[in-house]
């Protein structure tokens, strides 16, 4: 059946109270994969949520035409056991959506285990604007993202320490003497730069402990695996058990740093400097922005690229043994 010309259902011909039931109805008449494309001549947002709430997370839904005459949607009908990816797949398989994110303040590091609707619906925003964006997004065209997804477990690690690891070694003792510097400054005029200036003594303690635990202890393991796998070998055992055990710890920390991130930018009002913030403040706040868009995509490698695959790989391996 060719669901794009043959079924469709033209709102605007039914009365007003059989609308709805009339859809609901030709859903429930779909085959898993085939999709309805309902027309009306407004918005049909709450159709949306009053199928998710009598039906459950069993559809796509897509705008093909918004307005101003018609608005076209096409719902499809999921296949069973296709669940809908969490914030960290989506942005592990394209980084570019992770700007979607970002923009909206959908957390796909630390929060990357939560689905669209779940993490829209915490956060009381418009899951079918978010949705509508992503689908955008595959089909613009743009240059060739780097592919970490593609790069093995080793080489992503080397690179976390390279460039992340590297790049927080040489920012955080900066970020800790401006955060002192401007709060003993301004701090009697704007109190909340005590606050900050707490928050990141906590981070640069936390990750600097924190890189050390990993570049010392589980990326070596990790690589370990690696090689063992390249040479059909089996991996020694670790101390710690299972590589489970630490990638837990650091998720843990991964989560406190971040937390405390999301508070500095609430306090800072997304770091909007005063108007009578010096030099030095507006080279924290530029500094703090820089530093979390850096965090957020170091914490993403690790969430959900490189610790997951971990998982996987070791599982691998002590089945083979």
């Amino acid at each position: 059946m060719s669901t794009m010309t043959e079924n469709i259902l033209n709102v605007t011909l039914l009365e007003p109270k059989q609308k709805h039931p009339t859809i609901f109805v030709r859903f429930d008449e779909l085959n898993e994969g085939e999709s309805l494309t309902i027309h009306n001549d407004h918005d049909p947002k709450p159709l949306y949520y009053q199928l998710l709430g009598e039906r459950g997370n069993i559809f796509v839904w897509e705008y093909l035409e918004q307005g101003p005459e018609w608005w076209k949607v096409k719902i499809s009908k999921k296949v069973t056991g296709e669940n809908d990816e969490t914030l960290g797949q989506i942005a592990a398989k394209d980084l570019r959506k992770a700007e979607i994110f970002k923009k909206y303040g959908l957390d796909f590091c630390c929060g990357g285990k939560k689905t669209v609707k779940e993490a829209c619906a915490e956060k009381g925003l418009d899951v079918t604007k978010i949705e509508q964006e992503l689908q955008q997004a595959d089909k613009v065209v743009h240059s060739r993202p780097i592919p970490y997804n593609d790069w093995s477990l080793d080489f992503l690690a080397d690179y976390i320490v390279n460039t992340h690891h590297s790049y927080d070694k040489k920012t955080l003792p900066e970020l800790t003497g401006y955060a002192t510097k401007v709060a003993s400054v301004h701090g009697q005029q704007h109190p909340e730069l005590y606050k900050i200036k707490t928050l990141v003594d906590e981070i640069n303690a936390e990750l600097s402990a924190h890189m050390i635990k990993e570049e010392k202890i589980l990326f070596p393991y990790i690589k370990a695996l690696v090689s063992a796998q390249s040479n059909e070998q089996v991996p020694q055992a670790a101390h710690f058990g299972t590589v489970k055990n630490p990638i837990n710890m650091m998720e843990m920390e991964h989560e406190l740093v971040g937390k405390n991130m999301e508070e500095i930018r609430v306090l800072s009002k997304n770091y909007t400097v005063p108007d009578d913030g010096c030099a030095s403040y507006s080279l924290l706040f530029n500094m703090l922005d820089e530093f979390e868009n850096d965090l957020h995509l170091h914490i993403h490698l690790e969430n959900n690229i490189l610790f997951p695959k971990a998982l996987d790989l070791e599982k691998k391996l002590s089945e083979k043994a």
